[in-house]
Formats: structure tokens, C-alpha cells, sequence
């Protein structure tokens, strides 16, 4: 990830940020959170190992720069403008579109790539700049930040809701169908939400939080839903939320070499900065 102004392109104005999104999944194999903001990990580590989808979109080389451009100031590329970024499904569709756009509209010549890969994300080969994920990883010469907490709770649908039995005690969700990740697809026991509240495995499920929240709001059942995510449907409605209430924490996650260039330095602090006020914004709503 780079940090800094395009030149000007062939009208004389600075030319504007580009934001790509390329769709998938991303996160990372972890451990136990971090008690503290910042920690790096032993130089020792080995790298953790990637997997990545069958798809085309996905098979691109990871970490490639793109080619310099006519009109680009002498001696300046366009890899000190490039910013690619990983995060998880939830957190690239309902959290990072808000702020990756602030951050491109204070850098206007910015070119900013929003990455997703399912199960293991390797920054040690270079796939990102930086990686947003659900816990610490478990290996690898990294730095870890925690970038922000966030809540889940159980919703439904108003009218899933109102076309069946009530739901006043857990008891009561026996009754009902259930919503939530391919059990056997779970990358990161910090997702494993049903199992932790006692519930058995869904009938009805994705490996994608957008898909799960979409099922909801198609009025197929009961599932867990990100706070953050609540404002873009409006139609869900949380269920036993003095009773059920999960918090996780998002981490960001940076190459140690990379934590010495001021330019990444800066996007850091910018998105978590951005990232903890976004957040506030949407659970408050």
C-alpha cells in the first residue's frame, strides 16, 4: 500500500482516486485476541498459509503494481499512489465503503483496491498491504492493531417475525429456522456464533455474512446480524437483545517491514481513526 499523490494527468487537473472492490471473502486464521492495541509478532514465526477460490477474479496475482501511466510526473509510478486492502465480508460490504471513501476523497490521487480471500490471508507473500481480520493471527512477522470493537445480536425480519411464534426466551428458537455459516466452513472460531450461544447448526446457510443478512431479509429465519449492518436494513429486527449480545473485535494487520514507511503509517492511522468513528455511527443508529 502506498500513500501519496498521482501527477497530474492529461488535462493538468490531479488525477482522481479510484476505488475497486474485488469480491470474495477475506479474513484470517487466528488465536486469541491481543490485549493490547499494538503487538508484533517473533520474526521466527513462519508465514501463515493462504488458500485461495477457484474463481478467476481471484486468481489475478496478488501484490502486482499497475503499469505506469502516460502523464505521470518523471520518476514517480503509480505504486506510491496504490493502496490494496483485505477484509472480511461484513466488514468490506457495511463498514470500509464509508470510510475507504473519506480517505480517498482527502488523497484524491490515491488508487485504493478492497481485496477479499476466504480462510487464510498471507501478507507475508505479499497479497496485501494490509489486512483487516477477526482475530490475531497465528504466525508471521506482523504487526497487529485493533482497529475497533463491534456487537452482534440475533434479528429477523419484521415479517418473519409476525408470521410466527413469538420469541421471548432462547427456549423458544427451537421453533424456528436458523441462518448462519456452513458449519464446516468456519475459518475462525471467533465466527462460530450458533455454537457458542448453544443453537444447533443452521438449515439454512453461506459462508458469506451478505448472503446470511440477505436471507433474513427475505424473511428465511432467525440469524446472527453485525450492529454495523443493521442501518442498511432496515427491515431486521433484533430479537432477545438483553439476552443474546456477542462483541468481537476487527484487527489490523500489517507487515512488520511495513510498519517503518510513514506512508502506510499514515493510511493506518486514518483508517482506524475513520474505522472507530464509522463504527459508532452505525451501532448508535
Amino acid at each position: 500500500m502506498r500513500y501519496a499523490s498521482e501527477g497530474p494527468g492529461s488535462s493538468g487537473l490531479p488525477t482522481p482516486a479510484r476505488f475497486i472492490v474485488e469480491p470474495a471473502v477475506l479474513s484470517l486464521r487466528g488465536g486469541a485476541a491481543l490485549e493490547g492495541e499494538t503487538r508484533r509478532q517473533p520474526s521466527s514465526l513462519a508465514s501463515a498459509r493462504v488458500k485461495t477460490p477457484n474463481s478467476a477474479s481471484a486468481r489475478v496475482k496478488f501484490g502486482a503494481r499497475p503499469a505506469k501511466r502516460a502523464g505521470d510526473s518523471a520518476g514517480r509510478s503509480d505504486e506510491s499512489s496504490f493502496a490494496r486492502l483485505g477484509a472480511p465480508d461484513g466488514c468490506a460490504n457495511y463498514l470500509l465503503p464509508q470510510v475507504l471513501a473519506q480517505i480517498c476523497d482527502k488523497h484524491p490521487g490515491l488508487e485504493v483496491q478492497l481485496v477479499a480471500l476466504p480462510r487464510v490471508f498471507n501478507l507475508s507473500k505479499r497479497e496485501a498491504d494490509m489486512a483487516i481480520g477477526v482475530s490475531r493471527p497465528e504466525a508471521g512477522r506482523l504487526v497487529v492493531q485493533k482497529l475497533t470493537d463491534y456487537q452482534l445480536h440475533l434479528a429477523a425480519s419484521r415479517s418473519y417475525l409476525a408470521a410466527h411464534p413469538p420469541i421471548a426466551t432462547r427456549a423458544d428458537l427451537r421453533a424456528h429456522r436458523l441462518v448462519g455459516y456452513i458449519p464446516d466452513m468456519i475459518f475462525d472460531k471467533e465466527l462460530d456464533y450458533l455454537a457458542e450461544l448453544g443453537l444447533a447448526p443452521p438449515p439454512l446457510a453461506s459462508n458469506s455474512v451478505s448472503v446470511q443478512l440477505n436471507f433474513l431479509r427475505a424473511g428465511a429465519g432467525v440469524g446472527v446480524v453485525h450492529d454495523f449492518a443493521l442501518p442498511a436494513a432496515p427491515d431486521l429486527q433484533r430479537i432477545l437483545p438483553s439476552d443474546i449480545s456477542l462483541t468481537r473485535s476487527f484487527w489490523l494487520i500489517r507487515h512488520a517491514d511495513d510498519a517503518r514507511v510513514p506512508r502506510l503509517t499514515r493510511f493506518a492511522e486514518d483508517l482506524v481513526r475513520l474505522c472507530r468513528a464509522e463504527m459508532a455511527r452505525l451501532e448508535g443508529d
